[in-house]
Order: C-alpha cells, then sequence, then structure tokens
C-alpha cells in the first residue's frame, strides 16, 4: 500500500469532492427550526447514498428527533486484531439569522478568492460541520478507490441534532451499544493551530449552567416612597455575582476547585513553546489585559481552568425614558466551565449554597432546576491513536503537530467515554476566523484539500 498513490487519486479527484460538497451544503439541515425537518431527512438520505456507493452499508435511522446516520465498512481480510474506528460528524446546522448580514445566499455556498488570495467556501454548514465531516467520506472513497479497501474497520456515526443539544443521541447510543463500541473514536469538530500547522485536540471544558430569579418585594415599587427601605432584587443580584471571584479573578465559591490538578510540566512547557500572544487574542475583540486569574497565562486559563461566567442579567424597568421603580424581581444566567475531575452536580449545588449565603434578607432564591451539566474529558497525550494521528497530520503538514485544549465543550466525548467506553481523538481543518454559527460561515478550501489528505494519512497509519 503507497499513502502517497492515495493521497494522489485524493488530489485527482478535488473537484468532484467539492462538487459532492456543495451538494450537501444546499440542502437547509436546520435542525432546530421544525420547518426544516424534511431537509434533514434529505441530508441524511443524501449522506446514506454517498455513503453506501462507496462500499459502506448504510442507513437512516429513526429517532425522536432528526434521523442518525450509521454506516459501516469490514475489510474482507479483517481479523479480530483489525482496528475498529468510528467516525462522528454532523450533517445539521445552525439558522442563518440574521439573514441580511449574508454577502451571500446562505445555501446557495460558494468558492471564491479573497483579496488575500485565499480561496475559501461560503456558506451555512461549510466549517460546522458538513465540511468537515466530509474530509472523512473523501478520504474514504480515496482510499478505495485506489486500494480496493480500507485497512481499518469503519463505522460512521453522523447526527442531525448537534445544533439542537443533541436530545436524541444519548438514548440512541444507549440502545446500540454493542453495534457502535469501537477501539477509538475520531470527531471532526475541532480546529488547526492555525493555517498552516495542524492540531490535536486532547482535552476540553466541562459545562454547568444555571438560571436563577431574585424575588424582593411582591410588586413592583415606587422608588420614592419605598426606595432606602425596601429590597432591591437587583441589588442583591449584584451583590451576590460580585462575590463570585476575589481580587485576583479566583472563583470565591468554597469546594469550586476540588478535582482541579495543577498542569504537568511536560504540558505546561510544551504550551510555552506555541508562543501564543494575548495581546492579539485579545486585541482581535477590542481588549488589551486578560481578566483572569493571576498567576497563569492566558493559554492556560482558557484550556486548563475551571471559570464562573455571568452569561445575562435583567430585571426592572428596561423601556425608553426612566419609570423610578424598585423592582420585583431579576434574573441571571450563569455557566461554569469545568476542567479535571471536578463534579458538575457538586459545582452547582455548591453554586446553590453559596447565592444562598449572599443573599440580602428579604430576597428570595429561585433555581431554574434545570442545571444540568458534562465533566470535563481529558485524553492522555501518550495515547497510541494520538501517536499515530500526530505523525500521520505531521507528514501532510511538514510541521510538527500541537496538542492543544480547548475552552469550550463538546459533550459527545464524554458520551462516548461513559457510555461506549472509548476515548476520543479530535482531529478538524477549522480556522478560528471561520464564522461558525455567524453570518458569512466559510471554510477555506486549503482546509479541505488537506483535511481529505490528511485522513488518508491516519487511516493508513490507524491500519499498520
Amino acid at each position: 500500500m503507497s499513502v502517497e498513490k492515495i493521497v494522489a487519486r485524493a488530489e485527482a479527484g478535488f473537484d468532484k469532492s467539492l462538487d459532492r460538497l456543495f451538494d450537501l451544503l444546499r440542502v437547509p439541515s436546520i435542525s432546530t427550526d421544525p420547518a426544516f425537518a424534511d431537509a434533514c431527512q434529505k441530508a441524511a438520505d443524501w449522506l446514506v447514498k454517498e455513503l453506501n456507493a462507496i462500499g459502506f452499508e448504510a442507513s437512516a435511522r429513526k429517532t425522536p428527533g432528526r434521523p442518525m446516520v450509521v454506516a459501516h465498512y469490514t475489510p474482507k481480510d479483517a481479523t479480530s486484531k483489525t482496528p475498529h474506528v468510528l467516525f462522528y460528524g454532523h450533517y445539521d446546522v445552525q439558522p442563518v439569522d440574521p439573514l441580511h448580514l449574508w454577502n451571500t445566499k446562505p445555501f446557495e455556498p460558494v468558492l471564491k478568492k479573497d483579496a488575500d488570495g485565499i480561496e475559501r467556501i461560503y456558506g451555512r454548514g461549510t466549517a460546522d460541520d458538513k465540511g468537515q465531516l466530509m474530509t472523512f467520506v473523501e478520504a474514504a472513497r480515496a482510499f478505495i478507490a485506489e486500494t480496493g479497501s480500507l485497512p481499518i474497520k469503519a463505522t460512521f456515526l453522523i447526527e442531525g441534532e448537534e445544533e439542537s443539544g443533541s436530545p436524541s443521541l444519548i438514548p440512541f447510543l444507549k440502545d446500540n451499544k454493542a453495534e457502535l463500541s469501537c477501539d477509538v473514536a475520531f470527531v471532526c469538530d475541532t480546529n488547526m493551530w492555525d493555517e498552516k500547522t495542524p492540531a490535536i485536540t486532547t482535552r476540553l471544558r466541562g459545562l454547568v449552567h444555571e438560571e436563577i430569579e431574585i424575588t424582593g418585594p411582591s410588586i413592583d415599587l415606587h422608588s420614592g416612597m419605598y426606595g432606602g427601605a425596601a429590597t432591591n432584587p437587583i441589588r442583591a443580584m449584584t451583590k451576590m455575582i460580585a462575590a463570585l471571584h476575589d481580587k485576583n479573578g479566583k472563583v470565591a465559591i468554597p469546594k469550586f476547585y476540588d478535582g482541579v490538578s495543577p498542569l504537568s510540566k511536560p504540558t505546561k512547557k510544551q504550551w510555552a513553546s506555541l508562543k501564543f500572544s494575548e495581546k492579539k487574542f485579545l486585541g482581535a475583540v477590542g481588549l488589551k489585559s486578560s481578566a483572569g486569574e493571576k498567576g497563569f497565562s492566558l493559554i492556560e486559563q482558557i484550556w486548563s481552568r475551571p471559570t464562573a461566567e455571568v452569561n445575562g442579567i435583567w430585571g426592572g424597568y428596561q423601556g425608553v425614558g426612566s419609570k423610578t421603580v424598585i423592582p420585583s424581581k431579576a434574573h441571571a444566567k450563569l455557566t461554569f466551565r469545568l476542567v479535571g475531575k471536578q463534579n458538575p452536580q457538586k459545582v452547582l449545588k455548591a453554586f446553590q449554597a453559596f447565592a444562598k449565603k449572599h443573599m440580602m434578607k428579604d430576597a428570595t432564591l429561585k433555581f431554574s432546576g434545570k442545571g444540568g451539566g458534562s465533566p470535563a474529558s481529558e485524553i492522555s497525550e501518550s495515547n497510541i491513536y494520538i501517536k499515530k494521528s500526530a505523525t500521520a497530520l505531521q507528514a501532510e503538514f511538514k510541521r510538527e503537530t500541537v496538542l492543544m485544549g480547548s475552552g469550550g465543550s463538546i459533550p459527545i466525548v464524554r458520551s462516548f467515554k461513559d457510555i461506549l467506553g472509548m476515548d476520543s481523538v479530535l482531529v478538524g481543518f477549522g480556522l478560528n476566523d471561520d464564522a461558525i454559527h455567524s453570518p458569512n460561515e466559510k471554510y477555506n478550501l486549503s482546509s479541505f484539500q488537506r483535511g481529505i489528505k490528511s485522513w488518508v494519512r491516519i487511516i493508513a497509519a490507524l491500519g499498520q
């Protein structure tokens, strides 16, 4: 088996690969809006047809929501020692609003060369996640076309509800555990370090969310008649929120850091070698200095430290002009990003106890009762699938693969571990400026092309 010949086969088919991607991008598979249910079914059926065409046994499985695409490939010469790999992606996309901010029609993809000379594919789903998942599919197509077979047993799991919280996914994994359990899962919903440097994401922060309502007086009050005497729930809210962090940016909730371990020296050294620019990172969004914990670099703050953030706060009169009232109620939404072995439910209970302790007299707290969450995920950098993938990516990009963290959360990774018992390797070819979830979403043509070639090399490495 010549890897370079398979790569050359993929290169020769780039135009047709792009045509197929455009066909999928034209399907408005918005999972959050019931009006697009037929479009989601169409996208699932399209993927089933394409996977069957290259030799997989594929089907669209019914769920209470959008269909789940499952496809299997077993080489004729497979043995019990042949690696079995699951590839995960999602065909659903975000809504396109606000439509007037798009420079092109969201579901009429275009390829154009911008002023900087870089060719980019514009359209909803280009980077999140249709362009990414099609790098899987097209790599498998080239491999089979050139050699007649894949060197691994492969399973595709492509869901249609990722952008709406994946409500059907956990039950589906539990109901099909025996079928979907593999040696390892590959997830293609992540980024490169930069447009010339490949990356594997080895850690993800977990997430807990909570919404609170504080009630003071039973009705809105005249601020002249009651001002100074009545408990103002907005004041109670802001007082509690102000107490969440100490002067050094550390979260002040008791036992919040239970399960948080120091960063290992090798990882700390590797991250320091990345020469991550705090000035450039913050400057791009109009900021100048980090507001995180003192004593930690910015990259450590966003990859390896937990957070407590207020995502929304409201209450009282918000119309035009003045209305002199003390409001009856105040509201806030908060999220906590978790790392290491922090327990989501323990963090949630610790916050609730903290909020009660810092509440003013005559202020009544009510929690949403929907504060679910997921723990952080981490895969050892010494994992054999990490090592093989990193070497394959380096062969394609001629640069050392960055092993990076992510400040965000991808709950499916934890579900694969907890339900199917397998680790996940996160390899993607997106870039920070892809504008996912926003108008004018794009995917660099080079990301698509090199993504296909990279997966050819990774598949070959996995089969050795």
